[in-house]
């Protein structure tokens, strides 16, 4: 199995060094590019090579996270693919994310300085606070506090607090811009409302079956750029804070358009996403795959199959529910629906 990757991975790089896919920009409010495609590399911690293969390839934005347990493994990777002199940090757009147990000041601090340590970079392309809901942290330890029912304890910390820590990296040019994920609107506005320097890009669940069309255009009237993680589904997400049902690649009209157009269903779904006009990041450690996510440029869909795409049954997958019972917890849809069920541990 590793040998066959190894051997698809060198074909794949054959070819990139020949044709490398250019990725159009989506340009924030204070002028930063940023790509309209990326790297996801949510549950990626054992393949590097993966992150070197995608930049081979021509991708550009590269996203991770503190929770994701890889950032050191995408660190390593970097240094080496830029060390060979294919790239050098400035090609390259990376974006991480603070966790939700490290909200207060001085713990936020503590967990910055370890990820710029991990990924062996002094600045940090987008940063973004990963969840709306913070909790206790375990003393010395990289996990939340949790009550007996395994719901995590909500710590006392605002979101302005937090938010002021990114504005100090912002100016300091640690960060190159500053960010949400997991939040809802009345929670964005009032952040932006109370900020000196107004969030830069959110980070949020989009897909067919949630297609965040609201929240995409509240977003756009303040200026603030989206990206769209799970773009494709998320169809290797694990049980821990996400529904089973659910699976775009069998819903009808993707597969009807992916034969129409002679494409496979994630690259109908990731087309759509690029004609909406927002960032999307895919994630894969397949070679395969991730050369088929790029190849996404040499058509498009019309506007009658777009609103096809549109015409689902909405869901999303992404609940949180162990951290329901924060006060800050944003999905009043998800509290409706899951309160009184068990956790999906």
């Amino acid at each position: 199995m590793l040998q066959q990757f190894i051997m698809l991975t060198l074909m794949l790089c054959t070819i990139a060094l020949t044709k490398t896919v250019e990725i159009p920009f989506v340009t924030m409010s204070n002028g930063l590019k940023f790509p309209q495609l990326g790297l996801g590399t949510w549950q990626n911690t054992e393949h590097p090579e993966a992150i070197k293969s995608a930049l081979d390839l021509g991708y550009r934005l590269i996203d991770t996270a503190f929770l994701y347990k890889n950032e050191k493994m995408i660190g390593t990777a970097l240094k080496e693919y830029f060390e060979a002199g294919n790239l050098t940090r400035k090609d390259v757009f990376i974006t991480s994310k603070l966790p939700y147990y490290a909200y207060k000041p001085e713990d936020a601090e503590k967990y910055i300085a370890r990820q710029l340590e991990s990924l062996q970079t002094d600045y940090i392309d987008l940063y973004l606070i990963h969840w709306s809901m913070c909790a206790e942290r375990k003393t010395d330890k990289d996990e939340p506090v949790t009550d007996n029912d395994g719901y995590h304890v909500p710590c006392n910390v605002s979101h302005s607090e937090v938010w002021k820590i990114l504005e100090k990296y912002y100016e300091k040019g640690t960060f190159k811009a500053i960010g949400l994920s997991n939040f809802n609107e009345t929670q964005i506005q009032t952040i932006y409302d109370q900020a000196e320097i107004k969030p830069h890009n959110y980070q949020g669940e989009c897909h067919i079956l949630f297609p965040q069309t609201k929240m995409i255009e509240f977003l756009r009237a303040l200026n603030i750029s989206f990206t769209a993680y799970a773009p494709i589904g998320s169809r290797g997400r694990d049980k821990s804070n996400t529904r089973s049902d659910g699976d775009v690649f069998e819903q009808t009209p993707v597969k009807e358009l992916a034969e129409k157009y002679n494409k496979t269903r994630a690259q109908i779904l990731l087309r759509n996403h690029l004609q909406r006009g927002y960032t999307a990041i895919p994630k894969s450690t397949n070679p395969k795959h991730l050369a088929e996510n790029l190849d996404i440029f040499d058509f498009e869909l019309s506007p009658e199959d777009m609103k096809k795409l549109d015409n689902i049954e909405h869901k999303r997958l992404f609940i949180f529910d162990k951290a329901i019972k924060s006060p800050e917890f944003p999905f009043k849809d998800v509290v409706d629906e899951f309160a009184d069920k068990p956790l999906t541990l």
